[in-house]
Formats: C-alpha cells, sequence, structure tokens
C-alpha cells in the first residue's frame, strides 16, 4: 500500500474513532462539578487537540485483537483512550499556568487559567487526573479486575515520578542548561515519551499478546514517543502559534534545552527520520498482522506541521 492510500485510510479511521472518543468524553465529563469547576474541565478536554493518545491506544487494541469483535476489550480500549487523553489534558493545564510555562495559548484557544483562573485550573487539572482513574474502573463493568488495575499501573507509572512528572521536573530544573543528548533524550522519554508509550501498551494491555509481541510494541512506543518530542522541538522553531495552536518560539525564549539546539535543524529533522524507522521495524518485529494503523500514525507524527 502507498503512502497516499495509507492516509487516505489513516483519515477514514481516525474520523471514526475520534467521534466515538469525543461522544464519549464529552458524556463522561460532567457539567455538574460543583462551583463551575465542570465546565472548566469540560473547556480543558473537549473540541481540541489530535487525540493522538487515544488513537494510539485503539489502534494497539486492533494490532492485538486480529480483527476479532469482543465487547469487553472494545470498552476497555474505548476507556483507556479517554484516560489517557484527561493524563494529558491535566498536564497541559498545569504545563501552561504561571509557576510553570506561563502560557496564554493551548489548542488555539486561551489557556485555562486565562479563562477561568490560577485555582480553578489547578483544580481542574487534579479533578481530571483523579477522573481518569473513575474511567478506568467502572462499576458494572465487562473489563475483568486484572485489566483495569493493569491499565491502572500502566497509567499511574507513565505520569508519575518515573515518566510525565518526572520529566517535567527535569525540564523545569534544566532551563538555561546545556544537556549532553543522553540527558535530552532521558528528559524526553520521561516528560513526553512516557505518557505516548504507555498508551500503545495500555492498547496492548486491553487483551492477551505474546511476549515478543509486547516487547515489539514497546520499542514501538519508545521510539514514536521521542520522535514525536523531536518534531516538537522542530516545529517550536519554524511554525507560527497560529498554525501550531500554541505559542511558538517559546523554547528558544524560556532557554530550554531541544534537539534543535543541540543538533541543529537539519540534524534534528534526520534524527526524527532515523527514529520513525526504528518506530516501523520495530512494528515488524511483533509478528502482528493487524500494525497498518500504528505505522501510519507514527509516519503522521513524524511529517506533521503542527
Amino acid at each position: 500500500m502507498n503512502a497516499a492510500h495509507t492516509s487516505s485510510e489513516l483519515d477514514l479511521w481516525s474520523d471514526h474513532w475520534l467521534a466515538i472518543v469525543e461522544d464519549a468524553l464529552s458524556r463522561w465529563i460532567s457539567p455538574q462539578a460543583p462551583a463551575g469547576l465542570g465546565e472548566a474541565m469540560r473547556y480543558a478536554v473537549l473540541d481540541g487537540g489530535k487525540r493522538l493518545r487515544p488513537l494510539l491506544v485503539l489502534a494497539a487494541r486492533e494490532a492485538i485483537a486480529h480483527g476479532m469483535a469482543d465487547a469487553a476489550m472494545d470498552e476497555a480500549a474505548l476507556r483507556a483512550a479517554c484516560a489517557v487523553e484527561l493524563i494529558h489534558a491535566y498536564s497541559l493545564v498545569h504545563d501552561d499556568m504561571p509557576c510553570m510555562d506561563n502560557d496564554v495559548l493551548r489548542r488555539g484557544k486561551p489557556t485555562v487559567h486565562v479563562q477561568f483562573g490560577e485555582a480553578q485550573a489547578l483544580l481542574a487539572g487534579d479533578a481530571l487526573q483523579a477522573l481518569a482513574f473513575e474511567f478506568l474502573t467502572p462499576e458494572p463493568s465487562a473489563v475483568a479486575d486484572r485489566v483495569q488495575a493493569r491499565l491502572c499501573r500502566l497509567l499511574a507509572t507513565a505520569a508519575g515520578h518515573a515518566g510525565m512528572a518526572g520529566g517535567q521536573a527535569i525540564d523545569l530544573a534544566s532551563v538555561g542548561m546545556a544537556l549532553s543528548e543522553d540527558q535530552l533524550r532521558q528528559m524526553h522519554r520521561l516528560k513526553t515519551g512516557a505518557l505516548l508509550e504507555a498508551s500503545v501498551m495500555m492498547g496492548a494491555a486491553c487483551g492477551e499478546v505474546t511476549l515478543a509481541a509486547l516487547n515489539g510494541l514497546q520499542r514501538y512506543g519508545r521510539a514514536l514517543g521521542l520522535a514525536f518530542q523531536v518534531v516538537d522541538d522542530i516545529l517550536d522553531v519554524t511554525a507560527d502559534s497560529a498554525t501550531l495552536g500554541k505559542t511558538a518560539g517559546k523554547d528558544a525564549a524560556n532557554e530550554k534545552p531541544t534537539y534543535v539546539s543541540l543538533l541543529g535543524l537539519a540534524a534534528a529533522t534526520s534524527y526524527a527520520q532515523s527514529l520513525l524507522s526504528e518506530a516501523l521495524d520495530a512494528l515488524h518485529s511483533t509478528g502482528l498482522t493487524h500494525t497498518h494503523m500504528l505505522a501510519a500514525l507514527a509516519q503522521r507524527v513524524v511529517n506533521r506541521n503542527t
């Protein structure tokens, strides 16, 4: 299948699942939370974002399911897809606040603390984080307790000190510092890559999979997670704010170490392509026959312009 056909197929597949994810998020994030909190939570999540992490969950679930229908797997995957998006959204709410990156634009609209105030933004992020784990543990549910526990562990590990929060701490501590390539890679594997890798592994955790396939999917997720951040660093210096939907040039303005500042633009671009090759090779090693959407998502991540 050529690249054009793959892209067209991905468009159809992603449009289908994005509509389902968006509907679930809209239904499950209640506007009834007290004192306007529900409104801030919904503002932070709905009607914006690429939803890459949910799509990775669903594509990985499809890869291990071999095209077979299974109601419990479907429920687990949809809930995992929505839960990981809530963790991502909460991290953006907190990341944009004045005590962190102090940004005013996200997904083409004012950031949550600009729209609702700092205290409400802080609480909205806290509530979204908790709600993610409610999504994974519904009662009653067709999803087995062991699958729910596995999903919770994957998401908690990726979001906490050994993942996203730890990477953010390194990022804040590294402003104005010159990091080595190894140090920069570790920071981004935690800050950005951990949640992307976890998205793939959560999709796989919705069913049963061989160890070889699991290892290949993990290597795919790890390469893709790093590639995403490399491309993000590139876009921060090559795209404008209107295109990105967030403030361009913030990394340089804040003296943050990036792949572009460390390697240069051409080398960073080349590195992103090599990570794409690594991700695709990892998919091939799984022996799974339904990985084409995962492959197409990787290609879209690396070749995107927003």
